[in-house]
């Protein structure tokens, strides 16, 4: 098992030292870095351990805290490993189960005699517990906190208490899509055949598209590559779905629309306040996702003008998520090219919503509009 950037990481609660059953959800909120090192008669994790507690004062509880997993209960008893709290807690883990819950743990068979395989690693989270980065711990240990502490000290810091402002029910969540895979999609974009974009309106008894520039100014490809659409939903569902899942109390499971999309600044592209499921055809869906792909262009936020006038703008590889019945506007791009990954997240309920209204959804009501 490994993690790459974005993957969630699961829960577990295990004996800490000073606490039983430590509940390790509840470290979110701050950068956690979470290294399994089974037992420090291993030379590699007794330098991780000392490293730590010469560097202790870089783990607290307010921006990063440091969890060891131990396996071995000598080295309690011998005390080889210690918490300094608040920052540095050590996890009981005597019968390997958060190990192997995370892949430290490898079990096989050699000859009739059961074996496991312990491989130490360590794990950058972020304050949703979600993997920034994954570092395995080498034969000597020598330089591996420096890694850690290379990923987390730049870090951005997490803000201070302030008091609450109005604001849209949305999720915004970072490294959705890796640098690399936004990279392909663009290309796909670039060298693929891409048409003007419309949007569903209601028309004698259909569900039709309408072109209008003065609504919406986009281009969009589809993506016709099925190996890149199955790279796109098992990103979407290892990364994005169990955070609404979390947030919402919503279990998407089915993805409509794999396109990516782009406004240009060269013509103001944008799409004006709308919501994504009043027609007939469209009542199925639940969530809009809008997944930058690039942050090189000016304008091009996302905002909800029922909540006030805070714009949103994921980073590169990120997405606003929100309910499809919020209103919301693609505000102009002035400059440079906008491109997103567009699905909508419905489940198995909404998917019969949608089967039943298939019979309303017709063409096109008029044609696309004229190049200005």
């Amino acid at each position: 098992m490994s993690y790459s950037k974005g993957d969630p990481v699961p829960w577990f609660s295990a004996d800490t030292h000073t606490t039983s059953q430590f509940q390790f959800n509840a470290a979110a909120g701050r950068y956690v870095v979470l290294s399994f090192l089974g037992s420090t008669s291993r030379g590699s994790s007794l330098r991780v351990v000392r490293d730590v507690e010469k560097h202790r004062t870089e783990f607290h509880d307010e921006r990063v805290c440091f969890f060891g997993v131990i396996t071995d209960p000598k080295d309690f008893d011998d005390r080889q490993v210690r918490e300094f709290l608040p920052g540095v807690r050590y996890f009981k883990d005597f019968n390997q189960h958060v190990s192997e819950g995370y892949g430290a743990v490898s079990k096989g068979i050699s000859g009739s005699q059961a074996i496991a395989q312990y491989r130490p690693f360590t794990l950058v989270l972020d304050q949703r517990l979600r993997t920034l980065a994954s570092f395995p711990i080498e034969d000597s240990g020598e330089g591996h906190l420096a890694k850690i502490l290379e990923v987390v000290r730049p870090m951005p810091e997490l803000g201070e208490h302030a008091a609450a402002q109005v604001q849209a029910p949305v999720l915004i969540v970072p490294d959705i899509f890796e640098p690399e895979f936004c990279e392909q999609l663009v290309e796909i974009y670039n060298s693929g055949e891409s048409e003007d974009s419309g949007f569903m309106r209601d028309h004698g008894g259909k569900t039709v598209g309408v072109y209008d520039y003065a609504t919406e100014r986009r281009r969009d490809c589809v993506i016709e590559d099925e190996a890149v659409r199955r790279k796109c939903m098992f990103r979407i569902h290892d990364r994005l779905a169990p955070e609404i899942r979390r947030a919402y109390q919503f279990n998407a499971t089915r993805m409509e629309r794999y396109i990516v999309a782009c406004y240009e600044g060269e013509h103001g592209g944008h799409f004006r306040a709308h919501r994504d499921n009043t027609t007939k055809a469209t009542a199925h869906r639940r969530f809009a996702v809008s997944l930058n792909l690039n942050d090189s262009y000016d304008g091009g936020c996302v905002w909800f003008p029922e909540f006030g006038r805070q714009l949103f703008k994921p980073p590169a590889g990120g997405a606003v998520v929100f309910s499809c019945s919020l209103l919301h506007e693609a505000t102009p791009v002035t400059r440079g090219k906008r491109y997103v990954f567009l699905p909508f997240l419905y489940d198995d309920e909404a998917a019969k919503v949608r089967e039943s209204k298939q019979q309303f959804l017709g063409g096109n009501v008029n044609a696309p509009p004229i190049q200005a």
